[in-house]
């Protein structure tokens, strides 16, 4: 199955990868608020814990094999982050010290998540910073090393008030250390279509680089890519953000219980936020036309569709037909999608113009949807609303040149 990103040029691909990246990091900014609304705050962190610690080890482990660049040490660890939607570039400014193959620092220059979080107040600030990145930086190292420690040389609460930079932490990869324990929801996730997923490999005769096995670079100049390997990126990173839910949504289902409704009303909430936010920035960040044409290709290069290896979809000049796939037997984003549940695509319409609107018919696995003009604008939803609180729904992406790190 040929990759829908494949029609984009090199250019565009660069632009969208980071704002892919970006994106897989706000659907926690939509999917926490309705968590802290069901089962309070305390709940809501372990539900963050337990979909990144079930899903990075995985989506890594994938993204150091399509770019070669496995390996068991600091400079592998340290890769994975750059590439990993739990840390997309500048609004999680990450910044690397190697000292050797086996230690290494990062500190955060900007910490998008932290000013998202510093407003509600120190409890929320001590959740992120203490309660979820303890387990969810030793999962992530999992996937490298899993005789790594990653340990805070200093977080949040900011003391001083206003502190930079926000964050500084420690890497140290030694035999001597115990191994971080499996996760058991790993496995549950891994039997997942998504993670079994098979995209198209990288030519590499395309012009550009076709991995990453070279050198650590402190900001991954993503235009260096071949387009070939721009375009497996953003496939491996649209399935990070299905895997990534596939956790949340066993995290969600084991609070909810028997309660069926709470969880898909919870997951399908979620998705409407994201999807708006999602479709905004695709829209702004390609320049893309507006009117139907404008939704139509939003709409082709959403996550909420992407890769095409899982989500089967036919484009056509003025509609687009979802058909049963792999992502539907996952019960995937896809699969909260219908004729009678249409907000999602209603945000989308939406966030290409408020006065389109979607129009779907067929069945809850086989349905089409046609975006039409009207004369009245749409109010914004209410969840795509709550996920625009983050600072990355407007977050501005500025050009940096880019170094290779050597060793200190």
């Amino acid at each position: 199955m040929t990759s829908r990103y494949a029609a984009l040029s090199r250019e565009e691909l660069a632009t969208l990868v980071p704002e892919l990246l970006l994106i897989g990091q706000l659907i926690d900014r939509s999917g926490m608020a309705h968590c802290i609304s069901a089962w309070g705050r305390d709940e809501m962190l372990q539900v963050a814990i337990e979909e990144w610690a079930a899903s990075s080890p995985l989506y890594t482990r994938r993204m150091q094999k399509a770019l070669k660049y496995e390996g068991v040490d600091i400079f592998t660890l340290f890769k994975g982050l750059q590439l990993d939607i739990g840390a997309p570039p500048q609004f999680m400014d990450f910044r690397y010290t190697v000292h050797d193959r086996w230690h290494g620092e990062f500190h955060l220059d900007h910490c998008g998540a932290l000013l998202d979080v510093e407003p509600m107040g120190e409890d929320y600030v001590h959740g992120m910073c203490h309660d979820i990145e303890d387990p969810t930086f030793d999962a992530t190292a999992l996937a490298t090393n899993r005789k790594a420690q990653v340990r805070p040389i200093h977080r949040p609460p900011r003391v001083p008030s206003g502190r930079k930079p926000h964050c500084a932490w420690t890497v140290i990869i030694d035999e001597s250390y115990p191994e971080v324990p499996f996760i058991p929801a790993m496995d549950v996730v891994a039997a997942s279509h998504a993670h079994s997923c098979e995209l198209d490999p990288i030519d590499p005769n395309d012009d550009g680089a076709a991995d990453y096995s070279g050198d650590l670079l402190a900001d991954v100049d993503f235009g260096a890519f071949s387009h070939s390997a721009l375009v497996r990126i953003a496939d491996e990173v649209c399935l990070q953000m299905h895997l990534l839910v596939l956790a949340f949504t066993l995290a969600v289902r084991k609070r909810a219980g028997t309660d069926a409704a709470l969880e898909e009303s919870i997951r399908y909430k979620q998705l409407i936020g994201i999807a708006g936010v999602a479709a905004e920035r695709i829209h702004r960040a390609l320049r893309l036309p507006g009117g139907v044409k404008g939704a139509l290709r939003v709409l082709e290069l959403h996550p909420l569709l992407n890769p095409a290896a899982y989500v089967s979809a036919d484009v056509a000049a003025d509609s687009l037909h979802v058909r049963k796939s792999p992502a539907y037997e996952d019960g995937s984003w896809i699969s909260l999608c219908s004729p009678v549940n249409d907000k999602p695509l209603q945000a989308i319409a939406a966030a290409v113009d408020p006065h389109l609107r979607a129009e779907l018919t067929g069945t809850q696995s086989d349905w089409t949807v046609r975006f039409v003009e009207t004369d009245t604008p749409a109010k914004e939803l209410g969840e795509v609303a709550v996920t625009k609180f983050s600072g990355g729904a407007s977050w501005v992406f500025e050009d940096r040149k880019s170094l290779p790190l050597t060793v200190v």
